[in-house]
């Protein structure tokens, strides 16, 4: 299905508008459409920004719980989309802090014919006809997963939503409530850190 949520920041569409209204009201059908209409949108910013399937889905469960919860508190004062990811990204930062303080989740999963990349849907051919792009690319995947794990749960955060999901820097702003330049001097600090652990494949 294709995402109706649009950009982050941007105006919300007459249909999503008529669905959080009809939702708010207590229209139950409105409500299961809306949250169709982003699923894929928070499971996607989820798995981005935690590299867990099961952490993701929990996630998703708790993110449209606390919108059911709160959907009549949203005044359409900014797009519900940037709502809504400011919901998630809020559960996420609070995983990502727990995750400080015990082991972090493998990005792997370890199966009978060795480990499997949880992130990988798909293997391209090209990496198949290729076994030394193949290792490459499993080395890359290795220390860009290495040097996530390094950054501080904020600055991993600015750098998912900037680099995986493509918003900007004023959007990432409003999702974590702070500026626009707290958010690029956040970035700074998170590339600066990637660079420096990556600085052979760059």
């Amino acid at each position: 299905m294709a995402d109706a949520a649009g950009a982050v920041g941007a105006r919300v569409s007459p249909q999503v508008d008529a669905l959080i209204r009809a939702a708010q009201s207590g229209d139950q059908d409105a409500f299961e459409q809306l949250v169709r209409t982003y699923d894929q949108s928070v499971l996607r910013l989820a798995m981005n920004l935690l590299r867990s399937p099961e952490d993701a889905r929990d996630v998703y469960q708790e993110a449209f719980l606390r919108v059911y919860r709160n959907l009549h508190s949203f005044r359409f004062d900014c797009s519900f989309h940037t709502w809504l990811y400011r919901i998630v990204t809020n559960i996420c930062l609070d995983l990502l802090r727990k995750r400080k303080v015990r082991k972090e989740e493998s990005a792997t999963l370890e199966t009978s014919e060795g480990p499997l990349d949880r992130l990988e849907t798909f293997e391209e051919e090209a990496a198949h006809a290729d076994p030394e792009r193949s290792m490459w690319n499993q080395e890359l995947r290795a220390r860009i997963e290495g040097a996530l794990k390094d950054l501080t749960p904020r600055e991993r955060m600015v750098f998912e939503l900037r680099h995986y999901q493509g918003l900007r820097l004023r959007n990432i702003g409003e999702i974590l409530g702070t500026t626009e330049e707290a958010a690029k001097n956040c970035l700074f600090r998170a590339t600066q850190k990637m660079r420096t652990e990556l600085g052979d494949f760059l």
